[in-house]
């Protein structure tokens, strides 16, 4: 672990890579966001429950996690690096004076993590090739700055190659659920650790958003661990084929 990711389980060859840019709220001491330390526990801080169904998962063979160590808010791995919301002065009409740094601060903080983080990503799936990667995220059942609630359960995210969400997808329609294909926001759109990871290097992935609601609790927690190892390893067969 280090300050800006920590890998669970045992990377292996052709096993499966769950990948989670926000799976902390972790501020390190010295940095002052300016805001109110309850916010750290919503969805603009953190992907509230990636962290523990990753952990659970990476308890069968063949699975590992990469996950972000600092909250979305100090610095957001998921974006392009010359983006202003890696560092982001507001998030759902919530204001993040702390962010408001200079290019001496902006550049310190790419340094510090965003670039240890790409840098590490990097050299794990270089090393330890996998048969598929899992970008495991969950997003908010509303926006604060919206009335519109978002019916999904679930959705699946991808950009140009959609070899593993064409699989994904009607996997977990057959589990009873309702499935956004690119909802509740596109992959084409927001995708900067999988278009540089693994789009990029013909690396097969899909991206997973879970209705944060469904996986706040142990119980969902595990139901949503155990129903992703399963699709994880059929996805991977069938790419194999």
């Amino acid at each position: 672990m280090s300050e800006a990711f920590r890998i669970l389980g045992t990377p292996r060859a052709g096993g499966v890579l769950i990948v989670s840019d926000h799976a902390s709220n972790r501020v390190p001491q010295d940095i002052d966001l300016g805001i109110d330390p309850a916010l750290l526990n919503e969805h603009i801080a953190v992907d509230i429950g990636v962290a523990q169904v990753a952990e659970i998962m990476v308890r069968q063979a063949g699975f590992a996690a990469f996950q972000g160590n600092v909250s979305r808010l100090v610095c957001d791995f998921n974006r392009d690096e010359h983006q202003p919301a890696t560092i982001p002065i507001a998030s759902d009409g919530h204001a993040i004076p702390g962010n408001a740094v200079d290019h001496e601060g902006h550049e310190a903080r790419l340094a510090r993590f965003f670039r240890p983080y790409h840098h590490a990503l990097e050299a794990l799936l270089a090393q330890h090739p996998p048969a598929l990667i899992l970008s495991l995220h969950s997003f908010t059942p509303r926006l604060a700055s919206s009335d519109e609630q978002r019916p999904w359960q679930v959705g699946v995210l991808y950009n140009q190659d959609d070899r593993a969400a064409r699989i994904a997808i009607p996997l977990l329609d057959a589990e009873g659920l309702i499935v956004g294909d690119q909802q509740p926001y596109s992959g084409k759109l927001l995708n900067a650790t999988m278009n540089r990871h693994a789009e990029a290097h013909g690396r097969p992935y899909f991206g997973i958003e879970i209705r944060q609601d469904q996986i706040t609790g142990a119980a969902g927690q595990s139901e949503w661990a155990q129903r992703l190892v399963k699709i994880c390893n059929e996805v991977a067969l069938k790419l194999a084929e």
